[in-house]
């Protein structure tokens, strides 16, 4: 590429020139291309270690004038080719312009005028795009394709030095971490050291350091470990390393590949060696971050942080800490954990004013709200930039009050991208008669608790006096901190929180802190237009959730009657709706029943949104993957804990059972309800951390029982009996009869366990958990559950065909691998069909993965036994078409080691079989079907434009089948032709290739003596049939009388093709052409026979003679195609080949599939466009 021309001082100094001209000089850097002796090796191993091939490319142009020592570097190049181009270009363009100069100044002047000229059209001309990226960073991104084969889809994310140990000895080299791959290239003195690994392939990440592997990363796959170690900056390559592996996880769970932020603002000053895919990732991680401590909506992006301080009116005082401003919220988290956190909704803004600086208050900012709230924020770096930002996002939020100093319109409100298109809003004169959902309804206006309310006891007065107490104390905080979700959130919220939520504030407190209630409010009427869309609907999601309707809580009176059961099935129905792919799981239902007691429907909604998309990631989903990484988590923390009882349990596997019930319902499942929802209050405020303070701190409580059990049921009666034993003694509502008393022991109960002196004791014992650590475990967690299930689901499919394939296990387990890498790779490199179109995680594991016909080509070409040379694509293709029984362009698995079992595992005869339906036409019976149903005039009048003989389409009756036979063996005969040609490719390379290809002439040779035998029965048999229909008959018998007049012409035909396919020399193609996906019937392939012969691939539902050839191809037909009833069937087929021994030897011959999977496993999961040297070290 041309580059802004630069002064160089030694212009031979590790270059060798090529090419010179008076003006320019075109050099080659020593350690590129042949030779270079001792100085190549080391400008080479420099150029990798030092990484000055990112800085310098290998070819470069210089200009130079006269006798001057001063060079200008003005053009460089990663391939000969390219530079070749420049070189051209600078001789045709203004060699002799130059020469018209005469002074030198002016000449350097020129060229150099010229080329900046070039570069600055270039550039304003060029993909926007690709400014985005640093010249060196691009530099880099080509050497990584070049070094291993990488396509144009595929995007680096950042590279870095660093060494890889092979053995005992560090290679230093460069790192190449892209959106699918990281990579490693190294050349030292002339050993070569590349390796290419899949994300979806990792297994674990680890940043550790010891005597053998200083501050060192270790990548683990299912077959080895990989140790990187000596980077500059190993933090910010594992937070990347970490990003991009959970993006292939993520790609493994949801089948959703990597989309860029296009929408990524341009950076104010240009950032160097920083890509925008590297920018995009950096925001997504803040973005999470700040989602995720302030409980935010996942299409809320933060737009920048800047520190502050807050002036808080309940402590008179400024708390230091940060500021968050992103589309919809301003927040601010203080420094110190739990002083102060504040959430302030653009919609509630009124007011945003600067107030005079002075030098206590230095750049203060006002923010007043509608429920009369004003904060101050003070010491902002640059206010009126800030200033200018909430004001762009203020003018962007619907429903804006009125007067506001930052003169904002009101725009029309939007739907965030997270949610689905909101349905139209329906007032209350609109309601159909029909309607599920209603505001007039009891649970639309309050919660479950309220409405079958029961009067309270005499005897829990005092309860009820310490209820009211527990509601004056919040209204105190209200009136100290505010109420709503401005509210000022610090250690004084979460003592009271831990205390317990009194009942008739739950409700609305669980809103708040989940974050529900700004959803809610930005969507009204959401829930209920839902729902009229929802319920109705017969899924396997409705049919899961009426089952279990009647499970939930049906202790509790709130839930015996119809009432509370509609509610219950409203709000599931309408989630499973929202979200297709959780739908519905089980637990779903005990959760919501807890949420509907308190809440109203709406609330209950989302809160259930929440939860399931923010609270509890992946928990409900169909393989519960968010629970199950918890659950590892929890084992981890118990180790690092409890390390005796840790043991101990793992030996009882015990913790892998409790757990998953414990996450997925929040206790709520194991533990009596009164005591249950104060945990479910602290977990709405605090998050997951809670549940797993409280486990560790139930098996902290039941150590020394837990260590003398001798078995998991002994274990889990112990945690069972402690669970149900736990009681809230400060509850007003009357007592419900828990499932778990069953476990309790006769005569002898445990002792009661408060559940606030067990919260107490969680917050003592493990109350140092923090919130970034957990995510940090359920990292490392993530990795190995996913590709735990990815392992159980090949299993699975293993086990649901072995009866069905003679494969053995290991085999099939291989085989699935790279079936399944081909399907990984066409979601991020695109195909022919989406990944949606190609992955549907609600299928059996069998029928989940799929492949097109272009993949299943590569997959044949790899390891089917039959190499076929130019007829090998063809042959897939037409394999592709006879497995794809459904029709809609993809196969399974299942599909896939069908075909390919009969090629290794079959006898002849199979064999046979199956090389036989290959050139069958396939779809031939179809149409003739089309043809029966179609109204002769539609015939009459496409036949006369094809110059075809009309009264082969007046036949009725039984001569009906006469015209269906006609068509069969018309297209049986070339297809012999086909199948005689494919063989004598399948033979080409084959040692006993004379002795084969003498077999199959005599077989072809008899084969088509048995076809003339069986036309003249034909003949024969058909003579009254043509008496009667003297119309037909007449048209046909010129035809007949041609064709059998030239007995050995069809022969000779055939004869003739089968030897122009034993010369053919397959041409060069391209992968993945157009070419390759159609059959080989061109005229070259057999002389005329081909030239009016049918495609497979083109016979459709209403074409074959009529659809497929011209009128000229059906006159060349007429003329000299092979006869029309000349015809042979399997049997004569088999019959033939077994009169030639060498066939026979052939066919019967057993291939091992397990040398073909090594070579294609061998092979990097991308097609390298370009070989380099050996050393390599493969892992796919």
């Amino acid at each position: 590429m041309w580059i802004t021309p630069e002064e160089v001082l030694m212009a031979n100094a590790l270059w060798v020139s090529e090419r010179a001209n008076p003006y320019f000089i075109l050099q080659r850097r020593k350690g590129h291309g042949r030779g270079g002796g001792i100085t190549g090796l080391l400008v080479g191993t420099l150029d990798v270690v030092l990484d000055s091939s990112a800085r310098v490319a290998p070819y470069r142009i210089l200009h130079q004038t006269g006798e001057s020592q001063i060079f200008w570097n003005i053009a460089c190049g990663s391939s000969r080719k390219e530079i070749t181009e420049h070189w051209e270009w600078l001789e045709t363009n203004l060699l002799q312009t130059l020469s018209i100069f005469d002074n030198d100044d002016d000449i350097t002047t020129f060229v150099k005028g010229k080329i900046q000229g070039i570069i600055a059209e270039e550039n304003k001309s060029g993909k926007p795009q690709e400014d985005e990226d640093p010249g060196k960073f691009r530099e880099a991104e080509l050497k990584m394709r070049k070094l291993f084969g990488m396509p144009e889809e595929e995007k680096l994310v950042n590279y870095y030095p660093c060494s890889y140990w092979k053995g005992r000895v560090p290679r230093q080299g460069w790192i190449y971490l892209s959106i699918n791959h990281i990579c490693f290239y190294s050349f030292l003195l002339g050993k070569e050291v590349s390796l290419v690994v899949q994300w979806t392939d990792v297994t674990q990440l680890d940043k550790n350091a010891t005597l053998v592997f200083p501050e060192s990363i270790r990548v683990s796959t299912r077959d080895t470990e990989h140790f990187f170690s000596m980077f500059l900056n190993i933090n910010e390559t594992f937070k990347l390393m970490e990003q991009l592996a959970n993006i292939a996880m993520r790609q493994l769970l949801d089948n959703e590949s990597f989309a860029a932020d296009r929408s990524l603002p341009k950076p104010c000053k240009t950032l160097k060696n920083v890509s925008a895919l590297k920018r995009d990732l950096d925001a997504r991680a803040k973005n999470e971050r700040y989602r995720a401590l302030f409980r935010l909506t996942q299409d809320e992006r933060l737009d920048g942080h800047t520190d502050c301080t807050l002036w808080t009116p309940f402590a008179k005082m400024h708390v230091v800490g940060q500021m968050f401003v992103s589309n919809n919220y301003i927040c601010f988290a203080s420094r110190e954990e739990d002083l102060c956190q504040l959430i302030i909704p653009l919609r509630e803004v009124t007011i945003v004013e600067k107030a005079d600086s002075s030098s206590v208050l230095p750049s203060p900012l006002s923010i007043s709200t509608k429920n009369k709230m004003t904060f101050l924020f003070a010491n902002l770096k640059d206010r009126d930039f800030l200033v200018q930002r909430i004001s762009d996002f203020l003018q962007r939020t619907p429903d804006r009050p009125c007067g506001l100093n930052t003169q904002s319109e009101n725009p029309s409100p939007s739907t965030p991208p997270s949610l689905p298109p909101s349905p139209p809003v329906l007032g209350l004169g609109e309601m159909p008669q029909n309607q599920h959902y209603s505001p007039s309804l009891p649970t639309a206006k309050k919660g479950l608790l309220q409405i079958y309310q029961q009067d309270v006891p005499e005897e829990l007065g005092p309860k009820v006096t310490r209820e009211k107490m527990k509601e004056e104390s919040w209204n105190i905080h209200f009136f100290e901190f505010g109420r709503g979700v401005c509210m000022y959130r610090t250690s004084k919220t979460r003592e009271l929180v831990l205390n317990g939520i009194p009942e008739s504030l739950r409700g609305e407190l669980w809103l708040l802190f989940s974050g529900a209630q700004n959803e809610m409010a930005t969507h009204p009427g959401y829930y209920g237009s839902l729902v009229e869309q929802a319920m109705g609907k017969c899924t396997l999601a409705t049919e899961e959730i009426e089952r279990d309707l009647h499970r939930s809580m049906p202790e509790h009176h709130a839930f015996q009657n119809e009432i509370g059961i509609a509610a219950l099935r409203r709000v599931l129905t309408a989630y499973a709706y929202r979200n297709p792919s959780i739908g519905y799981c089980q637990a779903m239902n005990i959760v919501t029943s807890v949420l509907l007691l308190y809440c109203t429907e709406e609330e209950a909604f989302w809160l259930l949104v929440a939860l399931c998309e923010r609270m509890l990631p992946d928990y409900y989903n169909t393989r519960v993957v968010g629970a199950l990484v918890d659950q590892g988590v929890f084992e981890e923390l118990t180790r690092e804990c409890l390390p005796l009882l840790y043991e101990h349990m793992q030996d009882l596997g015990v913790i892998s059972t409790i757990s998953l019930s414990w996450f997925l319902t929040l206790f709520l499942s194991v533990m009596p309800f009164d005591s249950a929802v104060l945990l479910v209050d602290c977990f709405f405020y605090e998050g997951i951390k809670v549940i797993f303070q409280v486990a560790l701190a139930v098996l902290h409580a039941n150590m020394d029982q837990l260590l003398s059990c001798s078995d998991e049921g002994e274990a889990m009666t112990i945690l069972g009996r402690y669970l149900d034993n736990v009681v809230n003694k400060q509850t007003v509502s009357p007592p419900i009869p828990h499932l778990h008393a069953l476990l309790t022991s006769g005569n002898n109960p445990p002792p009661e366990i408060d559940v606030f002196e067990l919260i107490k004791a969680s917050y003592e014992k493990f109350g140092s958990l923090r919130a970034d650590v957990i995510e940090q475990m359920r990292f490392k967690q993530r990795l190995k559950v996913i590709q735990s299930l990815e392992d159980t689901a090949k299993r699975s499919v293993v086990r649901a065909i072995m009866t069905e394939s003679a494969f053995t296990i290991e085999e099939l387990e291989e085989l699935y691998v790279l079936f399944k890498a081909k399907h990984i790779m066409s979601c991020y490199w695109g195909a022919s069909s989406s990944a949606a179109e190609r992955h549907d995680p609600s299928l059996p594991y069998l029928e989940q993965y799929r492949i097109d016909c272009g993949q299943l080509v590569q997959l044949f070409s790899a390891l089917a036994p039959w190499s076929c040379g130019l007829h090998t694509n063809t042959l897939s293709s037409r394999l592709f078409r006879l497995l794809d029984q459904n029709k809609d362009s993809l196969i399974n698995f299942k599909e896939f080691v069908t075909g390919l079992s009969g090629m290794y595992h079959g006898d002849m005869t199979e064999k046979l079989k199956l090389l036989y339906k290959l050139h069958l036409p396939p779809g031939m019976f179809t149409v003739i079907e089309t043809l029966l149903t179609r109204p002769w005039k539609e015939y009459n009048s496409v036949s006369r434009k094809r110059k075809t003989n009309t009264s082969v389409f007046l036949t009725y009756g039984t001569q009906v089948l006469r015209l269906k036979h006609i068509f069969v063996i018309i297209q049986l005969q070339e297809q012999f032709i086909e199948m005689c040609k494919t063989l004598y490719n399948m033979f080409s390379e084959d040692p006993m290739e004379q002795e084969l290809y003498h077999g199959i002439a005599t077989v072809a040779s008899l084969l088509l003596h048995i076809g003339e035998v069986g036309k003249k029965f034909t003949n024969n048999g058909s003579k009254k049939t043509e008496a009667q229909l003297p119309s037909a008959g007449d048209a046909l018998q010129p035809e007949r009388e041609d064709s059998s007049g030239e007995g050995g012409s069809g022969q000779s035909l055939v004869s003739k093709a089968l030897a122009e396919a034993q010369l053919e020399t397959p041409p060069p193609t391209t992968a993945g052409s157009d070419e390759e996906a159609k059959d080989d019937t061109s005229v070259s392939s057999y002389s005329v026979v081909s030239a009016g012969s049918l495609q497979c691939e083109d016979i459709a539902d209403d074409t074959v003679l009529i659809g497929c050839m011209s009128g000229d191809a059906v006159d060349r037909r007429r003329g000299s195609a092979p006869d029309a009833d000349w015809s042979i069937t399997f049997e004569q087929v088999l019959a033939s080949f077994l009169t030639e021994t060498s066939l026979v030897d052939y066919f019967e011959k057993k291939h091992d599939i397990q040398s073909k999977m090594t070579a294609c496993k061998s092979l990097r999961a991308v097609e390298r466009q370009t070989s380099t040297s050996t050393g390599y070290i493969q892992c796919i």
